[in-house]
């Protein structure tokens, strides 16, 4: 129960990738630690593959300050909540603050929208590959790995490395 007490959310919105957000979850909470998932209200989503999810609570509701860790699963979601300002200033101040942040798959078009990848190493599905060159991110094709406070993971196939890295980033941090 390395993680007891230790908040960390993570957020979703129709068509979520459901793995990217189910294995993480269970992973962390496995650890003790108090997952939300965070949405942009609490109706219930469909996730890409046809998992529904309910969010324990809404995006607006979170405060960096409050939060130990932040998960950004992929799937078609992420397309979705870039949109909003609530999101995209949640991830600047969790980057900010260089609070743990893991990225996986689609995830990191919050991460560009956010603005906090320019002159940083990530990973992603290929299909954003050229979003997080052009945003400045310096591309790497590896399974998962770490920059500080920052954990990329590449695609569904890659969350077990995924899991092991952001849980050993927070870990390390508790």
């Amino acid at each position: 129960m390395r993680l007891a007490g230790k908040q960390i959310a993570i957020l979703l919105a129709e068509g979520v990738e459901d793995l990217e957000f189910y294995v993480p979850l269970m992973r962390l909470q496995e650890e003790g630690a108090e997952v939300l998932a965070a949405g942009l209200d609490l109706r219930p989503v469909r996730g890409k593959n046809g998992l529904e999810i309910t969010p324990t609570t809404t995006i607006a509701e979170l405060r960096a300050d409050d939060l130990f860790g932040l998960v950004l699963p992929g799937g078609w979601a992420p397309d979705k909540l870039r949109r909003y300002q609530v999101v995209t200033d949640l991830v600047r101040a969790m980057d900010a603050a260089g609070k743990v942040i893991g990225i996986i798959c689609h995830g990191g078009s919050i991460a560009i929208s956010a603005g906090i990848v320019r002159g940083r190493p990530a990973t992603g599905s290929t299909g954003i590959k050229d979003d997080l060159i052009n945003a400045g991110a310096l591309w790497v094709d590896e399974a998962a790995f770490r920059d500080g406070h920052l954990v990329w993971g590449r695609v569904v196939a890659d969350i077990p490395v995924f899991c092991r890295e952001l849980v050993a980033a927070l870990v390390e941090r508790a």
